[in-house]
C-alpha cells in the first residue's frame, strides 16, 4: 500500500468492545496480529500490526469522560471509507437523505474522521488520511481483503454512496455470484453489495469485513476453541471458500480463501 486509499474504497476498519484486553487476546491469536492496549493520549486505542503494518484497530466501549456507556453499544466492525474532503462528504451524505452520526472530526494529526448512517441504516466510517493512511497489508492471511453491504434496498443504497463518493455499482460478472453487486472505483471492484433478505431474520442492515486466510476451516474451529460462535460455517461459493464467524464478544466478521486471481481490496 503506497500513498492514500482511493476516495470511496473502504481503507481501515476498527472494533469497539467492552473488553478490549480480551478481544486483542482473540484476534491476535487467531489471525496473527500483534496488538496491546494503546496510550492513553489516544483513549487507549490499539492499531494492531501485521508484518510490522498497520492492519486495524480495536477500542474499548467507553464515554469521552472514560466511563462505561449504559446501555453498551452493539460490538461491531465498522468499516471505513476514503474520502479526501470529508466535510464535503459529511454535508452531502445529509444532502442524500443519510445521517452523520459523529464528527467530522480530528483524529490528531492521523487524520479526520466521522460515522455516517446511509439511508437503508447501514452505518459506516469515513477516513481523511493525514499521516495516516489505513490499513498497511490487504489480501493475505490475517489481513482485510473485502468490505461488504448487507441492505434491505439496492438501489436506494447504490444511489447514496454513488451521489457522496465517486464510486460506481455494476451487477458481478462473476460466474455463480448473479445478483451481487460490486462497488467500484476507476473500474475496479473495491467493495460489494447484497440483498439483505439472504440472511437470518432480524439481521440489521451492517458493513461486514472480510480477512482473507490461508484455512477457513481450521480458522472457524479455532476461533470456537477460544470462545467465538460460528453464523454461518464454512462453504464454498463464487470468490472461494468462506464462513461468517463471531468473537466471543459478539462481532462478527467474515473469513475467507479466495480463488479470485485478481484480488479485489
Amino acid at each position: 500500500m503506497n500513498g492514500p486509499y482511493k476516495p470511496g474504497t473502504p481503507c481501515w476498519i476498527d472494533l469497539m468492545v467492552p473488553d478490549q484486553q480480551a478481544a486483542l487476546d482473540f484476534y491476535c491469536d487467531l489471525l496473527g496480529w500483534q496488538g496491546e492496549v494503546g496510550p492513553a493520549e489516544t483513549g487507549g486505542y490499539s492499531v494492531c500490526t501485521l508484518k510490522g503494518k498497520p492492519v486495524a484497530g480495536i477500542m474499548k466501549a467507553s464515554n469521552p469522560d472514560g466511563t462505561v456507556p449504559d446501555p453498551l453499544p452493539p460490538t461491531v466492525w465498522t468499516t471505513y471509507l476514503a474520502t479526501d474532503n470529508i466535510d464535503g462528504t459529511a454535508k452531502s451524505v445529509t444532502d442524500a437523505g443519510g445521517t452523520v452520526m459523529m464528527g467530522p472530526m480530528d483524529v490528531m494529526d492521523l487524520g479526520r474522521m466521522a460515522v455516517i448512517a446511509d439511508p437503508t441504516g447501514a452505518v459506516v466510517g469515513l477516513w481523511q488520511s493525514g499521516t495516516f493512511d489505513g490499513a498497511g497489508i490487504v489480501n493475505e492471511h490475517g489481513a482485510l481483503i473485502w468490505n461488504e453491504l448487507s441492505t434491505p434496498d439496492l438501489p436506494a443504497a447504490s444511489a447514496f454512496y454513488s451521489s457522496v463518493l465517486p464510486v460506481t455499482t455494476h451487477r458481478s460478472e462473476m460466474p455463480g455470484a448473479e445478483g451481487y453487486i460490486e462497488f467500484q472505483v476507476d473500474g475496479r471492484a473495491v467493495g460489494g453489495m447484497m440483498d439483505l433478505t439472504q440472511l437470518p431474520p432480524g439481521v440489521p442492515p451492517h458493513w461486514q469485513a472480510y480477512f482473507h486466510v490461508d484455512n477457513v476451516d481450521e480458522v472457524q474451529a479455532a476461533a470456537v476453541r477460544a470462545g467465538g460462535s460460528v453464523l454461518a460455517p464454512a462453504f464454498d461459493m463464487a470468490a472461494g471458500r468462506m464462513a461468517v464467524l463471531a468473537d466471543p464478544q459478539g462481532g462478527a466478521f467474515s473469513v475467507i480463501t479466495s480463488t479470485m486471481q485478481d484480488q479485489p481490496a
